[in-house]
């Protein structure tokens, strides 16, 4: 019998079959589950590696010798500065004046709990 007409069972993740309908579930699944959990630092690996096209690294290495420095410094340190930035930018609130007498104002004259605080003040488990 010619293996052409049969056709094989899709393997999924850990050997599970899976037919047509649900590779697109799992797929969807597998990536959910990659994306939810971050990514976490591995203490005793330093390397890093990664792809580029040619072209890509001609510049990079072409930038990194105007600056009189090697790739992996040139690199780095402009990749740890992007990062500062980026951290700052979601860390930082960045306030008007309008904005800042408001919230200072309500700090010195804090508005009365409504219901709905202290109910939730209420409703919080007591310290022993």
């Amino acid at each position: 019998m010619s293996p052409v007409g049969r056709r094989r069972p899709r393997v999924g993740f850990k050997g599970v079959q899976i037919d047509r309908g649900d590779r697109f579930v799992w797929a969807l699944n597998a990536y959910e589950q990659q994306a939810a959990t971050p990514r976490t630092a591995i203490e005793d690996n330093s390397r890093f590696a990664m792809r580029i096209a040619p072209a890509e690294k001609a510049r990079l290495m072409r930038a990194a010798s105007l600056e009189n420095t090697d790739l992996k410094d040139f690199l780095l340190r402009n990749a740890l500065r992007a990062a500062d930035a980026v951290i700052e930018h979601a860390e930082r609130v960045t306030l008007s004046e309008r904005d800042s007498r408001l919230w200072l104002d309500l700090l010195d004259n804090p508005p009365e709990p409504n219901d709905r605080l202290i109910a939730a003040a209420k409703a919080l488990p007591r310290e022993r």
